[in-house]
């Protein structure tokens, strides 16, 4: 069917034994929605301002935002916080929230280089696009997202619930919008229970092989689709990962097997467990928030928004995406997605000659955007 490297995917045989999985992962939205302490952090006035001395330093040395690495933005004091957020992220609930960047203290560029050197910490920042991007820019810039090649995070549509292709997500709060853009999340592990224990034919399913369409943005030695389950089981773990959107693209490819009503129905049932406010739970981002998500164990979505007519008060959000060599061990299928780095971890959009880039302005980049590693 393909002359491209993919992991190949097999369906689940009637006879394997499927199984919940417990934890703090295992959570329910309309139980934390009552506990927000316990997810929730605020930075002191002490890492407040040693994350603006750090960015000051690194500005005064001319170094371009896409090298900045942890060595080069200590954050001594966030150094417990940091310990707490990767335990949360890996071992515990899969998010957490924190507030007080500074975000009016800084100008675009310090706080793209902010947020940049806060994120080396985590992990590594991996390209988001076909075009290198490092940093992401969450902005309506009249995007549509229904075309083949349509991404959300351009437009101001409704976003359903669905995975991206890192270990961690981060979201920065610019700006809010005037009207919606709450961002929710749901726990993967919890949706896999819950339709095992309604529906474990529909799990299996979601089990076996999922084809999505690529949107045009191909990585080096792959094709225009890829196949990945939804749950992948694995170490004891249940790993997800889900675009409802590329799975329907998909069908343009006619060496495909068709759709299956089975197959979806298994996508409604998971999408309306997924908008069950017993399971999701919904957060209002405000400006100088810091959503981090452990993409592995999370579903998030975005509702639809209106900006004011004021450009510079719109919504805008600055995203990373991260790979940790301290994260779990991944399914080989999630080989699939993107491919690996030598670490076996997610490596992000690579193409030979892709220059990567962190861009200050939302729009495609724009001016200022910061553009000096190349691979080739």
């Amino acid at each position: 069917m393909n002359d491209f490297h993919s992991v190949p995917v097999n369906p689940v045989a009637d006879d394997v034994t499927l199984a919940p999985v417990s934890g703090p992962g295992a959570w329910r939205g309309a139980e934390l929605t009552k506990k927000p302490e316990s997810w929730t952090y605020e930075l002191s006035s002490e890492q407040i301002d040693e994350l603006i001395s750090a960015v000051h330093k690194v500005e005064a040395t001319a170094k371009e935002i896409v090298e900045v690495s942890k060595a080069d933005f200590p954050l001594g004091s966030w150094e417990p916080l940091i310990d707490r957020l990767r335990q949360d992220l890996y071992d515990g609930r899969g998010f957490a929230l924190v507030k007080g960047f500074p975000v009016e203290e800084l100008t675009p560029l310090q706080r793209t280089l902010g947020y940049f050197g806060i994120g080396a910490h985590f992990g590594i920042a991996i390209p988001q696009n076909a075009k290198g991007h490092l940093m992401g820019h969450v902005c309506d810039i009249g995007v549509d997202y229904a075309s083949p090649t349509g991404r959300g995070y351009q437009s101001n549509a409704r976003l359903p619930f669905h995975t991206d292709s890192a270990d961690i997500v981060g979201l920065l709060c610019v700006n809010n919008s005037a009207e919606g853009g709450e961002s929710s999340i749901v726990s993967s592990v919890t949706l896999y229970n819950e339709m095992l224990a309604r529906r474990p034919d529909l799990a299996r399913l979601l089990m076996g092989p999922i084809y999505r369409d690529r949107q045009d943005e191909i990585p080096d030695g792959q094709g225009p689709w890829y196949v990945v389950p939804v749950f992948n089981p694995y170490q004891g773990r249940v790993f997800s990962s889900y675009v409802r959107s590329t799975v329907r693209k998909a069908a343009r490819f006619t060496d495909l097997p068709p759709m299956t009503p089975a197959l979806e129905e298994a996508m409604d049932l998971l999408d309306s467990l997924a908008e069950d406010p017993e399971f999701h739970l919904d957060m209002e981002l405000e400006a100088g928030d810091i959503q981090l998500l452990c993409n592995h164990f999370m579903l998030h979505s975005r509702n639809a928004f209106t900006d004011p007519s004021n450009t510079s008060a719109r919504r805008h959000l600055l995203r990373l995406h991260l790979c940790s060599p301290d994260g779990p061990p991944l399914p080989p299928v999630f080989e699939n997605l993107r491919g690996y780095n030598a670490d076996k971890r997610p490596q992000g959009m690579v193409k030979e000659g892709l220059c990567y880039s962190a861009p200050v302005d939302p729009i495609d980049g724009g001016p200022g955007g910061s553009a000096q590693r190349m691979r080739g």
